[in-house]
């Protein structure tokens, strides 16, 4: 099979790893930088151009879209899936997943386990209170609605520390997400990684001293971690109410059980890889063998 991995970045540890484990199954792996393809239209032929040339055929593409060309990234995925190519990530579910307040609310209509969140319309001064009080705080999280990989997310430990955010960050004309401060993980989450409906690796990450952000990249560390019945069911429903057949679940640990904070729809591989041991770009790449055999009978193509 010929495979692309679609990234801006070929340096990215993530990058080099899903092509490694794609040549290692004896197929053709192609780094294409999305960001560098054009996408031509017309009638009954749908073509993707790289650098000006038309692509040659590929049996599938790994969709690696950074979220700051979400838009762009998931235009050349979608002419892939015109294509009938198959894509471990549709881009409907990637634009879904990248929506903060979107994927909130087709989680909970999924009925999956999420912390008290609360969005509005830029509020009076009295409405921050209320807002405040109906997610429990302070103290409180706020939440850009574009942030990414722990940007944008600021703990508020009073009522007047939250209103002066609130409203910094409407004067910068940015959406907010106010949401409730779970104490009980004590600045700790987990990452299960879901390839295909199931659980294949997960990770705890806990946060430094005195920071409530446990993401890698803010200077957490990360530990493989057993989940427990009800954190996998919660991992796998959240992946699928969103689409995703490849992602990252991050929960917080809970009184009341796994609350999902967010489904990262091109997780990535380094600090899943390095805490267990577990070759999870070649669970992605085995994932595609199945479901190209699977549907297609032993031929390549969807």
């Amino acid at each position: 099979m010929r495979i692309a991995i679609l990234s801006a970045n070929p340096n990215l540890y993530s990058t080099q790893r899903l092509l490694e484990a794609t040549n290692q199954r004896g197929h053709e792996g192609v780094l294409i930088n999305h960001l560098n393809c054009q996408v031509m239209i017309e009638g009954g032929k749908p073509t993707v151009l790289y650098e000006g040339q038309e692509l040659d055929s590929f049996d599938a593409i790994v969709p690696r879209i950074g979220a700051s060309v979400t838009d762009y990234g998931c235009a050349v995925v979608r002419q892939f899936e015109m294509m009938n190519v198959f894509t471990t990530g549709k881009s409907q579910a990637i634009m879904r997943s990248r929506n903060k307040l979107r994927s909130l609310q087709v989680l909970s209509k999924a009925g999956v386990g999420l912390p008290k969140t609360i969005f509005a319309n830029h509020p009076k001064n009295g409405d921050v209170t209320q807002l405040i009080k109906l997610v429990g705080g302070p103290p409180v999280v706020i939440k850009l609605l574009e942030g990414t990989q722990g940007i944008g997310v600021v703990l508020a430990e009073t009522t007047k520390a939250a209103k002066s955010t609130i409203e910094a960050f409407y004067g910068l004309k940015k959406h907010v997400l106010v949401q409730e401060f779970v104490a009980e993980a004590k600045g700790s989450d987990i990452r299960a990684f879901v390839v295909g409906g199931r659980v294949v690796g997960a990770i705890k990450r806990q946060g430094l001293e005195g920071e409530f952000r446990s993401n890698i990249h803010r200077g957490g560390n990360a530990v493989t971690v057993t989940l427990t019945p009800d954190e996998e069911q919660t991992a796998v429903a959240a992946a699928r109410a969103l689409g995703l057949k490849v992602a990252g679940v991050d929960m917080l640990p809970s009184d009341r059980g796994p609350l999902v904070l967010e489904v990262n729809s091109s997780p990535g591989l380094e600090g899943i890889e390095k805490a267990t041991g577990i070759d999870i770009a070649t669970e992605v790449i085995a994932y595609i063998e199945e479901k190209i055999r699977t549907d297609e009978g032993d031929t390549v193509g969807v």
